[in-house]
């Protein structure tokens, strides 16, 4: 069997869809109909993706994403959302999500997704070479870890890879725009994807997120690694 994936909806249409989908790409899939059955299916299968839609009837997906947060294995998360749902969207984001796929989707599209975040979580293959070191912070990209003053962080897959591809570039500027290629492999999508996470990596490396001195702001522009030392 492929790699384990479970897609949590509530509505049988959507979930028969893109299961199939998914199938056809040669994922195992498993269903979940409501926020309880989501959690208590990655407690018993340990799936190696969620695809999780928003709106869900007893437990929310903002919830079940934040409680999927506190998980040591930091599963990947893949949100559904309608079109109108961009507070929500970005608060997903800002609680862990990977990634999104705005309703209605293509399935081709979503499957593309999930197989993108897959890949970059090191699925498929891990890079190789020395760890990334910057004074008290390092990353080790080929075991998928980061510490900073010796303190392993928790990071989701996009975190880390954005962290990683800002420290192999120092002092160079990217626009938002670059990252989302670069880092997130796509050439379309929402740029405010790259401001939440490089929201959230401040909250976790930096000593003072509003004062930043590794990942700066350039105004006009848009991000820059700068080392501490």
């Amino acid at each position: 069997m492929g790699q384990r994936v479970l897609v949590v909806d509530d509505d049988p249409t959507i979930s028969d869809v893109v299961c199939r989908y998914l199938r056809r790409a040669g994922f195992d899939v498993s269903m979940a109909g409501d926020g309880v059955a989501a959690l208590a299916t990655v407690a018993r299968e340990a799936p190696d993706l969620v695809v999780l839609d928003l709106m869900l009837p007893g437990i929310d997906g903002l919830e079940v994403c934040r409680r999927l947060r506190t998980r040591p294995d930091g599963v990947p998360i893949v949100m559904l959302t309608a079109l109108g749902e961009e507070a929500d969207r970005v608060l997903g984001l800002r609680l862990g999500a990977d990634d999104y796929v705005t309703k209605p989707f293509s399935p081709r599209e979503l499957v593309l997704r999930v197989q993108s975040v897959l890949r970059r979580a090191g699925a498929d293959s891990a890079p190789s070479g020395a760890p990334l070191v910057d004074g008290d912070l390092a990353v080790d990209e080929a075991r998928r870890v980061a510490r900073l003053r010796d303190a392993e962080l928790t990071l989701t897959v996009r975190e880390f890879d954005l962290l990683a591809f800002l420290m192999r570039h120092p002092g160079q500027a990217f626009r938002r725009d670059d990252l989302l290629e670069r880092v997130w492999g796509w050439n379309f999508g929402d740029q405010s994807t790259v401001t939440v996470h490089v929201r959230r990596l401040r909250e976790k490396v930096e000593d003072d997120p509003a004062a930043p001195r590794r990942i700066v702001t350039v105004w006009g522009v848009g991000y820059r690694y700068e080392p501490a030392g």
